[in-house]
């Protein structure tokens, strides 16, 4: 067999380089292509990232639009809720200092009416028409008094209640339960459930002893 010369091997060596060199370029145009590919990916899968979380926040503003729209017509319902009630409170209390100085108005006429005679016939027709005035005058006054929801309190025969009477003194007397109004010294007044002024009043103490009025 001839023994191969170096020269006769020199072409097979530079075409298997060749090959291999070819074989080198095709693997890293698959790699770089691979890359490109990954590269173009992935601004693809960020977008649709953010095209997800874009499509959520709507939704999540939605709600919390909703809640502060509920709080703010809940805030509005208990501020007109407010409003009505310290109207109501005006309407009901707000001449109760005007109606408290008009208490003794009120008494001055009953006063003047309880010092005329009860009997009328033998008076003078100027003093008899001017008692006449004076009831009219107490009449008028307590109707002005019943509109405005501005009550007596006249507690003769009723139980003691230290919300609107005022104790005076107190008298055995053991025909009257413990603790009832036997004398009525000056008639209170109140407006709505709120104390003008107490009666001022005399209780019995029964035959059960002292009734507590300090409450």
């Amino acid at each position: 067999m001839a023994n191969a010369r170096p020269e006769d091997d020199a072409p097979a060596a530079e075409e298997a380089g060749a090959d291999v060199a070819a074989d080198t370029e095709t693997v890293s145009d698959l790699a770089t292509d691979a890359e490109g590919a990954a590269a173009e990916g992935a601004p693809e899968s960020a977008a649709e990232g953010d095209a997800e979380e874009a499509a959520g926040d709507p939704a999540a503003e939605n709600a919390k639009l909703k809640d502060q729209l509920l709080r703010t017509l809940a805030e509005l319902e208990n501020t007109r809720k407010r409003a009505e009630r310290e109207r109501e409170q005006t309407r009901k209390f707000g001449i109760a200092d005007f109606a408290r100085d008009l208490l003794s108005a009120s008494d001055n006429l009953r006063r003047a009416l309880e010092a005329a005679p009860e009997n009328r016939d033998g008076l003078d027709d100027n003093l008899r028409n001017l008692v006449i005035g004076v009831e009219m005058t107490e009449k008028d006054l307590l109707a002005a008094f019943d509109k405005h929801g501005i009550r007596k309190i006249d507690p003769l025969g009723e139980a003691f209640d230290y919300n609107f009477h005022q104790a005076m003194f107190e008298v055995e007397n053991a025909d009257y339960a413990a603790g009832t109004v036997m004398q009525v010294l000056q008639a209170g007044y109140a407006i709505g459930d709120r104390l003008l002024r107490p009666a001022m009043v005399g209780v019995s103490k029964g035959a059960s002893g002292s009734v507590d009025t300090t409450a």
